[in-house]
């Protein structure tokens, strides 16, 4: 089987764990015997494109002829099975779809975010979850918010691109929903259940866990959506030296907070950002891992991390939590009064959950099993198209 895997790659100065999911499916996906062909852009090139592009560059995120072009080259080239696009923003588009579709490629697209109706793709604004466009049919609300990067004007555009587009999405052969969440979403959007799979990203197996640590990790990037601030307050409740050592790894707009926290109880450290390896060393130093989320997070990397290192984790009620941590943990309301309550709790008990963590990983985010899902997704898709 041979597939196109189309991504827009994020800035290099706003680490992306999509970027990571991407390169790490299609690493599984070539062991596992699919013949992979790349078509992918990067916003870190934009500064360096001809001057024509750069001038159209406003308007890529609606159609962009390079992109569209390219595509219909490689197409024609390598007669792929599947076409699998992930991020189409800003220098692809959503007429990556209509191009495949052209050539009689059916398209797979995991959908990482809530961008069919959200301009920035989060459902979260001002520090505070937000459903505004929901159910509209132009994103009004974004332009008036300027909700994509700040600006009145590329909201506009992007409110533009929901628009014109929405029947390309609707066009879509299969949609792979990361979480139960994620499903709801694009089944409220209007797409039929039958062309949604639920499928999770996979991690590679670091192999059997340590034995528990002590502690709480946190580590994630420092936003207010990821829940650094209630879990600092939830902390605050608690008796200095009692549940072990808070340790917050990352970096972000509430580094200070993070510092502050450390410089004001020996049992807080910060120890700022760390790679992925770096994050694995903390989780099994670690007794507990805590993803305190305050928006519809669709899947976070590092409870899919916490569960194959044999961790259990404490998250919110919201987004794909919930179904990533099953019994492998504890979900609260997101408060920091919930956080509170239930973390002595955690901590005593996170020892006798550590092994129902690890195979709770190996029975659902194992990169064979993972793989295996995916593949059978190309399969049913696989020559719909062709004439």
């Amino acid at each position: 089987m041979k597939v196109v895997v189309a991504h827009n790659r994020y800035r290099s100065d706003a680490p992306s764990g999509e970027n990571i999911m991407v390169d790490l499916e299609s690493a599984q996906l070539a062991a596992a015997g699919v013949e992979v062909v790349p078509f992918q852009r990067d916003s870190d090139d934009i500064p360096s494109l001809p001057a024509v592009q750069k001038a159209l560059l406003p308007l890529s995120p609606i159609w962009s002829p390079a992109s569209t072009r390219a595509l219909a080259d490689l197409l024609r080239r390598e007669r792929p099975d599947v076409l699998h696009l992930h991020n189409p923003y800003p220098l692809l588009s959503p007429g990556v779809v209509r191009t495949a579709h052209r050539h009689g490629v059916p398209v797979v697209q995991t959908v990482h975010n809530y961008r069919q109706v959200c301009a920035p793709g989060l459902y979260f604004r001002d520090g505070h979850v937000c459903t505004d466009c929901k159910g509209k049919a132009f994103a009004l609300p974004a332009i008036q918010h300027r909700c994509y990067r700040g600006s009145a004007a590329q909201s506009a555009i992007m409110a533009t691109t929901l628009a014109v587009h929405r029947g390309t999405w609707q066009s879509v052969d299969r949609y792979i929903a990361l979480t139960e969440s994620i499903a709801a979403h694009l089944r409220d959007y209007g797409i039929p259940p039958e062309r949604i799979a639920i499928k999770p990203n996979a991690v590679e197996d670091p192999g059997p866990p340590a034995p528990v640590g002590e502690g709480v990790l946190f580590a994630g990037r420092l936003s207010p959506e990821k829940g650094l601030g209630i879990l600092l307050d939830a902390w605050r409740r608690t008796v200095p030296g009692t549940l072990g050592t808070l340790r917050i790894a990352g970096d972000g707009e509430l580094r200070p907070l993070a510092e502050a926290a450390a410089a004001e109880r020996s049992d807080v450290e910060y120890l700022g950002p760390r790679d992925r390896a770096g994050v694995r060393e903390l989780m099994r130093a670690s007794a507990l891992v805590t993803v305190p989320s305050t928006w519809f997070e669709p899947l976070s990397t590092v409870i899919i991390e916490a569960l194959a290192n044999g961790r259990p984790v404490l998250g919110t009620a919201l987004g794909g939590s919930p179904y990533l941590i099953d019994s492998a943990g504890w979900v609260v309301a997101p408060t920091a009064d919930a956080l509170a309550g239930v973390l002595p709790l955690a901590i005593k008990e996170a020892g006798s959950l550590a092994q129902g963590a690890r195979e709770r990983y190996l029975a659902n985010f194992h990169p064979d099993v993972v793989t295996s899902r995916l593949i059978d997704i190309y399969s049913s898709v696989a020559g719909s198209r062709r004439a």
